[in-house]
């Protein structure tokens, strides 16, 4: 595939065709691209309902690339190495860097674990990750990162009400629960229920 430079942010087409290329497997692909798809989905909800200039294109791109790197975590049989998997993020904003794109683009995928991970985070956790922050500094990289917590990718694959994450992220901190309630308080809640049925995913 041959990535047009002159674009700064990737067409649709374009991001299919990088999932298509990169993912090891069918059901890989499936997994990681429809839950791409549902936070784009959720991302697009939100912007309905936030007043303000965002890039649209942007957060749509940054939706559906966020998890590209989930790829490169797949072994050659095909099975997903979980204990590295907080480290999809970076290898994806790696992917993309190598192949040209823009930080502007890359940095959805490093920047929108979790309710964002500080330096403080990935050293005080010894997280298998370069010593930085990885928080989401844009009001797209938030936007993006707020959606992504209303999805897991689990056996079977989910949508997340506000509850349920909340609950879930506590174990990391009240600071944690204070963060991902503010993001509530400035996108709002989004209505998973149409999700669910279009998916036909459970709402937990």
């Amino acid at each position: 595939m041959t990535i047009d430079h002159s674009l700064v942010i990737p067409t649709d087409e374009q991001i299919r065709a990088l999932h298509e290329r990169y993912a090891p497997t069918e059901e890989a692909f499936e997994l990681v691209y429809t839950h791409c798809q549902i936070i784009c989905a959720v991302a697009e909800q939100l912007l309905d309902g936030y007043r303000s200039d965002l890039n649209v294109a942007l957060v749509r791109a940054g939706s559906l690339l966020h998890d590209i790197g989930v790829y490169r975590l797949y072994d050659a049989s095909g099975q997903l190495d979980h204990e590295s998997y907080i480290r999809h993020g970076v290898l994806g904003h790696g992917l993309l860097r190598d192949l040209g794109f823009p930080d502007l683009v890359s940095r959805f995928c490093s920047h929108h674990t979790g309710v964002g991970l500080t330096r403080q985070d990935v050293l005080r956790q010894r997280l298998p990750l370069p010593v930085g922050d990885y928080t989401a500094d844009s009001v797209e990289e938030q936007l993006v990162m707020y959606a992504d917590k209303f999805h897991s990718k689990t056996t079977p694959p989910a949508l997340v009400t506000t509850s349920s994450y909340a609950a879930g992220v506590r174990r990391f901190g009240e600071d944690k629960v204070a963060r991902f309630m503010a993001l509530v308080e400035k996108f709002g809640e989004p209505d998973l229920l149409p999700l669910s049925r279009r998916y036909r995913q459970p709402l937990i």
